[in-house]
C-alpha cells in the first residue's frame, strides 16, 4: 500500500488547519503508511506524550499518522555548526529516508518544509502553485492550484487532486479531525477541576500569535464576570511568557477566572471537557473547533471566512472596521478594540442555551458545513457569523500558533 509522507512542521493553528484532511486519508486508505514531518514542539498534536505502543499502528493515543518524525529546526539554527547538531540531523534525515515514501504532501509551503520533504528523498512530491515562499516550487514535481476559501478546505483539495489515483472513485470525503486520547492528560484535568473546586467552565485564550490579534485582557475578565452569571467558571490558557497577561484577566474577572499553565496534551484535554472556549485567531481556538466545543471567536486583522473555526458551532465577531493584513503589529487592530465585551457575553449566552449539555460529537462522520463565517449578520459594532452544528471530533511545549 502506499506510503505518505506529510510535510506541516508547524503551527499549532496550521497542523490543526491540514489535520482533516490528513484523517480524511488515513479514513479513505485505511492500510496506507501515513508519516508526519513535525517540529518536536507540535507532536502532541498528534500523539499522546509518552506514547510507546507499536510504532506503526494507530490508536486513540495516535489516531491518525502512523509514524512522527521529528525535528527541531530552531534548535539546530543556532547550533548548526556544531558537530553534535549535523550529527543530528544526518541521523533524523536517514531515518526518515529508510520509510521510502511513495509521495510526499507538503502543507507548508516555505523554503523550510520543502527542503525537509525534499531529504525524505520520495520520488513525488507536491504542493501549492503559489506557496507561501517561491521558492518551495522548486522542490515539487506536481503543483496544484488552491481550491476554496478556508484553508481546511484548501487542504483538502489539495490532498484530494494529489492522491487522486489511490483513492476510491477518485473520491476524498472530508471527515472530522482526530486528536490524541491522553489517559495521563485526562487524569491531570480531573485533579485541576477538583482544586479548583469547579464542575463547569469555560475556557479562553487571551494570546495570540501577534499584538494586532489581541484582545484587552480586561475585557476577557468582563466577559468571566458574565460567564459566572450563567454558574460557569473561566479557565484562562496561559501559555509560556503570557503569565502577566492570564493575570491580567483574573484580575479583571472579580474572582471568578483562574490561571491555568499546561502541556499541548494537557489543553486537548481540558478544552475536550469544556462547556465553551472563548478566544481569538490562534491555536487554542482551532483544537477547540476540531474538538467540536462551541466557540466565540474574536477576530480582528485576519479572516475568518479564511481561518474561523470550521466544523464546530461557533459564533465569530468582527468589526466592519477591520482589514484583513498578515502584518504583525504589537498593538491591537483598532476594529477589533471595537468588539465589546457584552457582544462577546451575548454570543456565548447564545452558544449555552443551544447546546444545554455536553456531548460528545461522534468522530467518523463527513464533515458537512461550511465554516463559520457563511451568512454573516450584524450585531452592534461586530459582523457576527454564526455556524451550523457539524460533526467534529471526539477525540508542553508553546501554545499559540
Amino acid at each position: 500500500m502506499a506510503k505518505i509522507l506529510i510535510v506541516r512542521l508547524g503551527a499549532m493553528g496550521d497542523i490543526l488547519h491540514a489535520l482533516p484532511a490528513v484523517t480524511s486519508i488515513r479514513a479513505a486508505l485505511p492500510d496506507a503508511t501515513i508519516g508526519w514531518l513535525v517540529e518536536e514542539n507540535w507532536s502532541e498534536l498528534l500523539t499522546a506524550r509518552g506514547h510507546k505502543a507499536d510504532p506503526l499502528a494507530v490508536s486513540p493515543s495516535k489516531p491518525v499518522p502512523n509514524l512522527i518524525h521529528t525535528v527541531n529546526t530552531k534548535r539546530w539554527r543556532k547550533q548548526f555548526f556544531q558537530a553534535k547538531t549535523i550529527a543530528e540531523i544526518r541521523g533524523d534525515f536517514k531515518r526518515l529516508r529508510a520509510t521510502h515514501y511513495d509521495i510526499a504532501l507538503d502543507f507548508q509551503g516555505n523554503a523550510k518544509s520543502s527542503v525537509a520533504g525534499w531529504l525524505s528523498s520520495a520520488p513525488e512530491m507536491a504542493g501549492y502553485v503559489d506557496p507561501r515562499e517561491s521558492i518551495a516550487r522548486l522542490f515539487y514535481k506536481h503543483t496544484f492550484a488552491r481550491k476554496g476559501e478556508h484553508v481546511i478546505e484548501q487542504n483538502h483539495q489539495l490532498a484530494k487532486e494529489v492522491l487522486a489515483s489511490l483513492l476510491p472513485g477518485g473520491e476524498l470525503p472530508l471527515v472530522a479531525p482526530q486528536l490524541p486520547c491522553d489517559p495521563a492528560a485526562q487524569q491531570w484535568v480531573d485533579e485541576q477541576i477538583k482544586t479548583l473546586g469547579i464542575a463547569s467552565y469555560a475556557v479562553v485564550t487571551p494570546g495570540a500569535g501577534w499584538g494586532a490579534k489581541q484582545w484587552p485582557p480586561q475585557r476577557f475578565g468582563e466577559v468571566a464576570q458574565g460567564l459566572a452569571k450563567h454558574n460557569l467558571r473561566t479557565l484562562v490558557n496561559t501559555a509560556p511568557g503570557e503569565e502577566s497577561l492570564a493575570q491580567a484577566v483574573v484580575d479583571a474577572s472579580k474572582g471568578t477566572a483562574f490561571s491555568i499553565k499546561c502541556t499541548i496534551g494537557q489543553l486537548i484535554a481540558l478544552t475536550r471537557r469544556a462547556r465553551l472556549f472563548i478566544g481569538g485567531d490562534t491555536g487554542p481556538l482551532h483544537i477547540a473547533s476540531a474538538l467540536g466545543i462551541p466557540v466565540v471567536a474574536i477576530f480582528g486583522p485576519t479572516d475568518p471566512a479564511r481561518t474561523g473555526p470550521y466544523g464546530s458551532q461557533a459564533i465569530a465577531l468582527r468589526s466592519p472596521d477591520s482589514e484583513t493584513t498578515f502584518s504583525h503589529r504589537a498593538g491591537p487592530e483598532q476594529g477589533l478594540l471595537k468588539i465589546t465585551a457584552e457582544e462577546v457575553i451575548a454570543a456565548a449566552r447564545h452558544l449555552l442555551i443551544s447546546n444545554p449539555v455536553t456531548s460528545n460529537p461522534v468522530t467518523s462522520n463527513p464533515v458537512t458545513s461550511n465554516p463559520v463565517t457563511s451568512n454573516p449578520v450584524t450585531a452592534g459594532s461586530a459582523t457576527t457569523s454564526p455556524s451550523t452544528k457539524s460533526p467534529a471530533a471526539n477525540s508542553k511545549g508553546e501554545q499559540n500558533g
